[in-house]
């Protein structure tokens, strides 16, 4: 009997999630996938399962596949990075990932994966994957004169060009990142960590996992009944939380 192989999957897209684990069963009969619909589950998974292989989507929201790259290799697995850009998939692969799928997947460019895998799962594994990785990681952030400018987001059935002047705050939520303006709110799919990485930090920061709020926007910070802190706004009415590896921020304003 062949021996059995343990995998993490993770694709925020039920669709393509479902198409991609019925190819992998055709082409890897061995393999046993914990499926998971995002990176947060996936994280979780890997710190759990300890797999030899994960199947990450490089751009998910709030935990994207770069940071659960981070854990599995830690853990010894090797990844195949999935992407519908081809950009991230170059650089995916010079920066060392086992390999890389476009989407949607082809079953012949699946083989060729699984193919590579199994044969890396045989031979030793190089010892500069975290140095290949954060390597990549800085490929794939914008520096300098590419900072974010303008976000396409979606609206409706529409896509709606915000200006990063206009953003009082970025949410995580769910699959999504909420990008919330003063007078209405539209959704990305970009996760939080790589927006943070193309904003001025000067003019936003981060005050929780999975928000980041422009700071010109903050129009008081309180402690609440718990003692927790608190942000109100000028342009909106909700009240935003503050973590505690945050609240030192605030301190003295």
């Amino acid at each position: 009997m062949s021996e059995r192989i343990l995998a993490v999957l993770a694709e925020d897209e039920a669709p393509q999630r479902q198409a991609l684990l019925e190819a992998l069963a055709q082409a890897w009969p061995e393999l046993d996938v914990a499926a998971c619909e995002d990176g947060d589950e996936a994280l979780q998974a890997v710190r759990a399962l300890r797999p030899q292989v994960a199947f990450l989507d490089i751009r998910m929201p709030a935990v994207g596949g770069l940071d659960v790259a981070r854990e599995a290799i830690a853990g010894g697995a090797l990844v195949v990075f999935t992407t519908a850009y081809d950009e991230y998939a170059v650089r995916a692969f010079e920066a060392g990932a086992a390999d890389y799928l476009l989407k949607p997947v082809s079953r012949e460019r699946l083989d060729q994966a699984v193919a590579r895998v199994r044969e890396r799962l045989r031979q030793a594994r190089p010892d500069d994957w975290r140095a290949r990785l954060d390597a990549l990681e800085a490929q794939l952030r914008p520096q300098g004169d590419r900072l974010i400018r303008w976000i396409g987001a979606s609206v409706g059935d529409s896509v709606r060009m915000i200006g990063i002047d206009e953003v009082v705050y970025f949410q995580a939520q769910e699959k999504y990142v909420r990008v919330v303006t003063g007078d209405g709110e539209a959704l990305v799919r970009t996760p939080v960590k790589e927006l943070l990485a193309g904003l001025d930090p000067t003019l936003f920061w981060q005050v929780h996992r999975g928000l980041v709020v422009r700071v010109a926007a903050i129009d008081r910070v309180r402690r609440n009944e718990l003692g927790r802190h608190e942000l109100s706004l000028k342009a909106r009415a909700e009240i935003l939380p503050v973590s505690a590896a945050f609240a030192n921020r605030f301190r003295g304003m």
